[in-house]
């Protein structure tokens, strides 16, 4: 990831923040764009051997196409189309392909696919943009202040998820505070390098892949402290590049949504996705929950509404079964929950019942990630050597 190089911070960073806060309520955002993000596209996709230019590409077209976007105008739904389908040719190709070939090879499996670093989080802001534009919830801005808002490079590659309407507002303010912006900024960052360098990577040699041949060897207690370590080391390598993208966007005096808020001991599992990848639970709640929820003709019930959102969930994580198959897990654990209160009524505030709560929803969670970091046969196998021995 660049965010832990030198590269990041010298040529694009801190160039950019400074050229930011010197140039102009003009020219800003060009220095955005141009300084900054169109360099490190091309730069951060060429490290990783990919085509940055055709990468880059993709971003000027969609940004080109949104510029037709008007209230209830068919573009908004071509944007929201070829998002959606350049996700999918992407990431999902050979995924999608190699289930319908089940059982033989997959004969138009695509050799030359590579991913383009963050799209998952790119695509969803891209097809924000054009969804709040049909509904008319957030105006069009220029075409600078878009591609600022699409290129910002702090949130490109691990997020937060921006909002359009959010952004804008932050994005034509005159940052002033300069010394409070970088004394956050800095701190923030260096917050992430922290958990990123002294947890994170350090719990590698613990959380090292899982074959079948290692869970088969390997004793109970080895497997639970595997899922522990697992928990923390996601945890903290996911919020340290929030906290580094974060702080990064406060040295150009933008605030940019927070991502977590110590997730683990909540005290059920709705309270946790509220304070697990905060942005992405927002976004799935307004773009996939409510809608689906409010089918005219199907009226899905507020169950089946849950599921689908936790298989998109689980899919934008990654092309896999394991990851439908976890996405359902958390779905089935929202409803439970669910249905729990229905029967129950609000939870218990006595003491013991808000630990034993705590602890229980910890546990779910844990359980999950075996689904989360393996395939479905060696996540099958481990709990049946943990359950059985």
């Amino acid at each position: 990831m660049i965010f832990n190089t030198f590269v990041y911070y010298l040529m694009f960073l801190f160039p950019a923040a400074v050229a930011y806060r010197l140039l102009n309520k003009d020219l800003r955002p060009w220095s955005i764009v141009l300084f900054g993000s169109g360099f490190f596209v091309y730069f951060a996709y060429h490290m990783a051997g990919l085509a940055g230019a055709l990468c880059l590409a993709l971003f000027l077209w969609e940004s080109i196409i949104s510029r037709f976007y008007k209230l209830d105008s068919w573009w908004c739904v071509l944007g929201m189309v070829q998002s959606v389908l350049i996700l999918g040719v992407f990431k999902y190709w050979n995924f999608f392909t190699g289930l319908v070939f089940w059982h033989a090879d997959n004969p138009v499996h695509w050799s030359g696919a590579f991913l383009p670093l963050g799209i998952s989080f790119f695509t969803f802001e891209f097809y924000h943009y054009a969804w709040d534009r049909k509904y008319n919830r957030t105006e069009s801005g220029t075409l600078s202040e878009y591609l600022a808002f699409i290129l910002f490079f702090p949130t490109m590659v691990a997020g937060p998820i921006k909002r359009y309407q959010d952004f804008l507002p932050k994005l034509r303010a005159t940052p002033k505070d300069w010394s409070n912006d970088w004394e956050r900024g800095i701190s923030r960052i260096l917050t992430g390098l922290v958990k990123k360098f002294a947890v994170a990577d350090l719990l590698i040699a613990l959380t090292y892949h899982l074959n079948a041949a290692d869970i088969g060897v390997a004793a109970r207690p080895a497997l639970i402290l595997w899922l522990v370590a697992y928990s923390i080391k996601i945890y903290a390598d996911f919020s340290a590049y929030s906290d580094i993208a974060i702080g990064s966007a406060r040295l150009f005096g933008i605030v940019v949504p927070e991502n977590f808020d110590w997730p683990y001991g909540r005290q059920n599992i709705q309270k946790f996705w509220a304070c697990w990848h905060m942005s992405l639970t927002r976004w799935l709640t307004d773009y996939v929950f409510i809608p689906v929820a409010r089918l005219p003709k199907f009226r899905p019930p507020l169950y089946l509404a849950i599921v689908i959102t936790m298989l998109i969930s689980g899919l934008w994580h990654g092309a896999g079964l394991n990851f439908l198959a976890w996405g359902l897990y958390h779905g089935l654990l929202l409803m439970i929950h669910q249905q729990w209160r229905r029967w129950k009524g609000p939870p218990s505030e006595a003491p013991a019942a808000v630990f034993a709560s705590r602890v229980a929803t910890y546990l779910f969670v844990l359980a999950g990630y075996s689904l989360f970091a393996m395939n479905l046969q060696c996540s099958m196998l481990f709990w049946r050597r943990l359950i059985l021995g």
